[in-house]
């Protein structure tokens, strides 16, 4: 196995940097890119525990993620050099928990975690079937332990019966985000939604949500501030289906919470034609005062305010 530096939890599995095209209007790389990279990587971790082909066209069997847990700790910048390592938390018969964690390469320090929940399936149908052995045998040489700063810190990982449909969107009333359809260049080869496309077609359309939000924080805030943005500090997103080409996507959302520091916000990705849930998440976002670098404090004045747009009864 390629070893990371010692420094480091698991086992090098994906090493590169950040393009000027993976940033955003706040000037740092957006989520949708630690996703994308959280696969690449994934690909990698999938060689380390004996399937090299698992995400190969001509591939017989895979990995599907069903939910992860993402922390933003630290911001990446156009031109930052980045790595990445890996291994495995725990595994039972179909199933394995995974830890990421994504390094800036130049300090060591952590930028991002991602935990996995990842599914040992048939590559066509994503029908889930039992480990290879060499897969557990290399399991023992692959687990690690989640450290502090990886471990869920605002949201719960505790398993959910999810409320999510277009009929409880309606009746809750929550804002539409998004809409639109899968193109062939948002699937991966077996023909299935790429991961990063409800994280990134999420913050595509958060703006309609957050804005007015954000504002309140920002204008009742107890300090002067320079120019506001947004950042996510936690995510939790659970997938109950895969969409393919052609089939269409609508995100609805709403404000759960608030806090001193945070807003609490879910989503729901919803079929608009049958009503299904494709997934939801759970998010906790900040005000940011991109020139300071710095969180927003959420006034007493703001709770308030916000108070008036939290949906009750929202949940994940």
């Amino acid at each position: 196995m390629t070893q990371a530096p010692s420094e480091a939890i698991g086992v090098e599995i994906w090493r590169g940097g950040v393009n000027t095209w993976d940033c955003d209007e706040m000037g740092h790389m957006n989520v949708r890119f630690y996703v994308t990279r959280s696969v690449e990587g994934m690909a990698g971790l999938a060689a380390e525990m004996g399937m090299p082909f698992a995400y190969a066209p001509y591939a017989n069997s895979t990995l599907l993620i069903r939910e992860q847990h993402i922390r933003f700790l630290r911001e990446a910048h156009a031109g930052a050099a980045l790595h990445m390592t890996g291994g495995m938390v725990s595994i039972d018969e179909t199933e394995a928990w995974v830890l990421q964690i994504l390094y800036h390469s130049d300090t060591g320090a952590p930028a991002a975690t991602i935990q996995s929940r990842i599914a040992h399936v048939t590559a066509r149908d994503g029908t889930a079937f039992g480990w290879p052995a060499i897969v557990r045998e290399r399991a023992k040489g692959l687990m690690v332990a989640v450290p502090s700063f990886a471990a869920a810190r605002s949201v719960d990982l505790s398993p959910v019966a999810s409320q999510a449909s277009l009929e409880r969107a309606n009746a809750l009333n929550l804002t539409q985000i998004g809409l639109g359809a899968l193109l062939p260049q948002d699937c991966d080869v077996f023909g299935r939604m790429r991961p990063e496309q409800f994280i990134g077609r999420v913050s595509d359309g958060i703006g309609r949500l957050i804005m007015p939000l954000r504002d309140q924080v920002a204008n009742l805030a107890d300090q002067a501030h320079g120019k506001i943005g947004g950042a996510v500090l936690e995510y939790r997103l659970i997938q109950f289906d895969w969409p393919r080409a052609g089939e269409r996507i609508a995100l609805r959302s709403g404000l759960k919470g608030v806090d001193d520091r945070a807003m609490r916000v879910v989503h729901w990705m919803i079929d608009p034609d049958t009503g299904k849930a494709w997934g939801a998440s759970e998010a906790i976002a900040i005000t940011f005062d991109l020139d300071a670098r710095k969180i927003v404090p959420i006034s007493p004045a703001a709770k308030t305010a916000l108070s008036a747009s939290t949906v009750p009864g929202l949940s994940i």
